[in-house]
């Protein structure tokens, strides 16, 4: 199953429950007194006030720009930031918070991705458009809570020390135009961009290989910053993740396989090139 779904299965935090409803209480108590409006808040902040009431009443997650910043402003003395962990947390499904916090202690993450562009390398376009055509439909407020969440994940290719960051994507991957034709060639622009990083390598499995060492399906790996080595395996609602070390090492084995059978990171950004000519 692809990493979209695997974000929208059962295990979720519910909008409207649970860590996210108890932040939105205190946020409100903080907000009323300190006397003033949820508008009034919105513009010390940045945000509108319908957002404001969002994040009061726990139907969407704030990220942790706007906790500090409402924390500053309210004067709670470091009490909603307490709340940062928790509310990161919450931005996902129980079952991929684990995996979550682990690729953000990640010195090395490595993905093989088979039905669309891996979450770290979408565009917000690319997201949105891949949470919209979901089904079950999503409610609006869910869908814009997994982007931002999509999003923030994304700041790893800025962290310091920078981690190693590789993908092998299956061809399909980049040739299926998801969200139509304008959010595909952004998606195939910002694969080519986030490819200067000197960090990442991106390489492409084309249809005509007659080897593949990975036919049972997408993997992730990931090596903490402990030097834990974990393989993320996900599957139809029952993500694994796997820590063992004979189980983490076929993964290590298939992925070393994929690099050498796939085409070379020049040759795949000359595929995407070449995809974005012809359109």
């Amino acid at each position: 199953m692809s990493e979209e779904a695997q974000e929208d299965q059962d295990g979720q935090e519910a909008p409207g429950s649970g860590i996210p409803l108890v932040f939105g209480r205190v946020l409100k108590r903080l907000r009323v007194q300190a006397g003033l409006e949820r508008a009034e808040l919105g513009r010390r902040t940045g945000y509108s006030a319908a957002t404001i009431t969002s994040y009061e009443v726990g139907r969407r997650i704030p990220n942790a720009k706007f906790i500090r910043r409402a924390d500053e402003v309210l004067d709670a003395g470091g009490l909603l930031i307490d709340f940062i962990e928790d509310m990161e947390r919450a931005q996902y499904p129980a079952f991929f918070r684990d995996a979550a916090a682990l690729e953000k202690q990640a010195v090395a993450l490595h993905v093989f991705a088979v039905q669309a562009v891996p979450g770290l390398l979408q565009t917000e376009e690319y997201a949105r458009a891949v949470f919209t055509m979901w089904r079950p439909v999503l409610d609006e407020e869910t869908v814009e809570q997994r982007v931002a969440a999509r999003m923030a994940r994304q700041e790893i290719f800025a962290r310091k020390p920078a981690p190693t960051v590789t993908f092998v994507m299956e061809e399909s991957v980049v040739c299926r135009k998801l969200g139509g034709l304008a959010v595909w060639r952004g998606q195939l622009e910002q694969i080519l961009l986030v490819s200067q990083r000197r960090n990442v390598e991106i390489q492409i499995m084309p249809h005509d290989r007659e080897e593949h060492a990975a036919l049972d399906g997408q993997f992730n790996l990931i090596e903490t910053m402990a030097g834990r080595r974990i393989a993320y395996v996900p599957a139809d609602r029952a993500s694994r993740l796997f820590t063992d070390r004979s189980a983490v090492r076929k993964a290590e084995e298939q992925y070393g396989l994929l690099r050498a059978q796939a085409l070379t990171p020049r040759q795949s950004l000359a595929l995407v090139e070449k995809l974005l000519g012809e359109t």
